[in-house]
């Protein structure tokens, strides 16, 4: 050893060497590539005073002697801490907490971003006026939301028609009997594309009978992205 242990170390180390071979060999070791710094200084008790320029040369209160023993304080603080089961109970409890809330978040914002439309369509009257919007989501649904009221005649019902291809032709979503807000069922629809057409037109009660718009068209519009 170099001489830098004392108290519960020194004893500690004093220990191993004459227990554990494997120590001893290390100290050896160590001895043996120290030996020219040994030679070179001989044994020397340390000044009396030494503690006590350490102390003023660090602006130290603590005295002397705990100072000395601070480090091994420490390590023994440590050591009891690390074997504390109350210790990684609080440690656990606050990691659950944590994963917990991170979850939470995590959820939150992917409702959030599953709430956020992909594509829009404001449908415009012949006036040019802002009469609904359709609102398409990621995971396909969409929604139709009026943005004022439409007069619908007995007799007649409104009739909400997407259009992606020209040769397919327009493809009938439903019908209204008065303009509220309802969901549009995509589902066996090609997955909506922007410049997608859809439109609100006036047809008999049942819907149209020919498969394809019939009456005038209230209100149209094509899908670009959301802002």
């Amino acid at each position: 050893m170099l001489g830098l242990l004392e108290g519960e170390e020194a004893t500690l180390a004093e220990h191993l060497l004459e227990q554990d071979a494997g120590f001893a060999q290390l100290v050896s070791g160590w001895r043996a590539r120290f030996a020219e710094l040994d030679e070179t200084c001989p044994p020397a008790p340390l000044d009396a005073s030494l503690w006590g320029r350490i102390e003023s040369s660090v602006g130290s209160h603590i005295p002397a002697a705990k100072l000395r023993s601070a480090v091994p304080f420490q390590r023994r603080r440590f050591s009891t801490l690390w074997e504390s089961l109350d210790f990684w109970r609080v440690t656990g409890l606050a990691s659950a907490a944590a994963a917990i809330a991170l979850a939470i978040g995590l959820g939150f914002a992917m409702q959030a971003a599953a709430r956020k439309p992909v594509l829009v369509a404001v449908l415009l009257t012949s006036a040019n006026q802002p009469a609904g919007l359709v609102s398409t989501f990621a995971d396909g649904h969409a929604e139709l939301l009026p943005l004022q009221a439409v007069e619908v005649p007995a007799g007649r019902v409104l009739e909400i028609w997407t259009l992606w291809d020209p040769a397919r032709g327009p493809v009938s979503l439903g019908t209204l009997d008065a303009a509220r807000s309802v969901g549009l069922q995509l589902d066996n629809l090609p997955r909506t594309a922007p410049n997608q057409l859809f439109e609100i037109t006036l047809e008999p009660t049942g819907g149209s009978t020919t498969g394809r718009p019939t009456g005038p068209v209230l209100m149209k519009g094509t899908t670009s992205a959301a802002l």
